[in-house]
């Protein structure tokens, strides 16, 4: 027989088996769940990797497709002509006279000088298409070089013209190695060969694109107009925006009391922060135009209705910077005898400056890119003048590209990617600066 003590053992070791089977199997399973994890995390980020990949390769796309679209804009295609400033023909006795300047034939001179370059075209056909190969602004463009220069009366100069935009998008084409396909004829692509043989045409850098207004003309076109309109634009908004909207803030974080008001108003300002643009343009629309009158396409306007839309983000930042600011600053000048308008001047709004001025700064690039607020408040005109102040009928950069990427002329294409770089251009120079601000001027506590 089997004694007592043997069989307990036996069953003891019978016992332990099943149960280290148990743990290695568990042990198993727990690294397998632990594989199946590590797996996943990977994966994840693997997603991440590529999708943060794919936003930058179609951001470089972007770039690409409107640097290389627009870098030609920079550059404008110039005719060289002999222009012979005869004051007999000009009927100009006193160049100081402006009347006598103002009724010069200056188109005059320009043709006679294609028609001594081409003596061999007769038709008035072939003519008109021969004139057509300058600007139909180049007498103004002699005119106020005669103006600088009046020692050229009686003399002949060797001038560069600004060329038509078809010839201008055919010269870009042929420098480029590019097939044109344009609306230029047959016997207008001799002149120019011609032209080009003899080195009488040339790029050059493209001054008009920064120093003119809007013209229905691409080669006479410039950003100029729309940039001054934007400058008064964001000077209105910033002088209404940021006092009311620091105040706003003062007043919700140091003295609001906490019920049913104050709650309202921060929902109603969180709400109004994600409100469309065009909203804002409504509500210009009927409040500064229809109700108080105000002339539509002034910056004036504009930056009113911009006011609205950027208060929101000026509030809640601020409230953030002036959250941050440790009770103890508050506590320490209430102290030592300060009132409580003393501890906010001195001491709080000093401190949450960093985060205002980035907030902000944020907020008037925001400005700066919109669009549709301003077209529902007329900014969408033609304006071809430089607007003189805040009063004077103007547009706004983003505007002046829509209306260039509406105009057919091919010339104008580049011009609309040039514009779209210098505002992209002012928009990163706007948010370096408030990320520089906010990295320079902020304390850690």
């Amino acid at each position: 027989m089997t004694r007592p003590d043997t069989q307990s053992e036996q069953m003891q070791e019978n016992t332990e088996v099943p149960s280290e089977k148990r743990r290695l199997v568990d042990d198993i399973r727990f690294q397998k769940r632990l594989e199946k994890r590590y797996r996943a995390e990977k994966r994840f980020r693997l997603y991440g990797l590529l999708s943060i990949g794919f936003g930058l390769l179609c951001l470089v796309l972007l770039f690409t497709d409107i640097i290389g679209k627009g870098h030609s804009a920079f550059l404008q295609t110039e005719v060289a002509l002999d222009i012979h400033f005869d004051a007999d023909y000009l009927q100009i006795d006193d160049i100081n006279d402006s009347q006598q300047l103002n009724r010069a034939n200056f188109d005059g001179l320009i043709k006679r000088s294609w028609r001594a370059n081409f003596p061999e075209v007769k038709s008035r056909s072939d003519k008109r298409l021969l004139y057509k190969i300058s600007s139909n602004g180049s007498g103004f463009q002699i005119k106020d070089l005669l103006i600088a220069h009046p020692e050229w009366l009686g003399t002949t100069q060797t001038l560069w013209l600004i060329a038509d935009d078809d010839v201008d998008v055919y010269y870009k084409a042929k420098n480029k190695g590019i097939s044109y396909q344009g609306v230029l004829s047959d016997k207008s692509l001799n002149w120019l060969n011609a032209l080009v043989e003899e080195n009488r045409i040339e790029l050059s850098f493209n001054s008009t694109f920064f120093s003119a207004g809007d013209s229905r003309e691409p080669e006479q076109a410039g950003i100029k107009g729309a940039m001054v309109g934007s400058l008064f634009t964001l000077l209105v908004t910033l002088a209404l925006s940021f006092p009311i909207g620091v105040a706003a803030a003062i007043y919700l974080e140091e003295y609001a009391p906490n019920n049913r008001w104050t709650d309202l108003i921060e929902v109603n300002i969180n709400n109004l922060a994600a409100v469309p643009s065009i909203i804002f343009g409504l509500l210009g629309l009927a409040i500064f135009i229809n109700f108080f009158e105000l002339p539509r396409s002034i910056p004036l306007v504009g930056g009113l209705v911009l006011t609205l839309m950027t208060l929101p983000t000026i509030i809640i930042s601020s409230r953030a910077a002036i959250k941050a600011v440790p009770p103890s600053i508050r506590e320490a000048a209430l102290g030592i005898g300060a009132s409580k308008m003393q501890v906010i001047l001195h001491h709080v709004l000093p401190l949450a400056m960093p985060g205002m001025l980035t907030g902000t700064i944020i907020g008037m690039a925001q400005a700066l890119g919109e669009t549709a607020p301003l077209l529902m408040i007329g900014m969408v005109a033609f304006i071809v003048d430089i607007p003189g102040g805040a009063t004077d009928p103007s547009t706004v950069l983003p505007v002046q590209i829509f209306l260039w990427a509406d105009s057919p002329e091919r010339a104008f294409v580049e011009r609309t990617s040039a514009a779209i770089m210098v505002l992209l251009a002012f928009l990163i120079v706007m948010n370096t600066l408030a990320v520089l601000l906010r990295k320079r001027l902020e304390r850690r506590w």
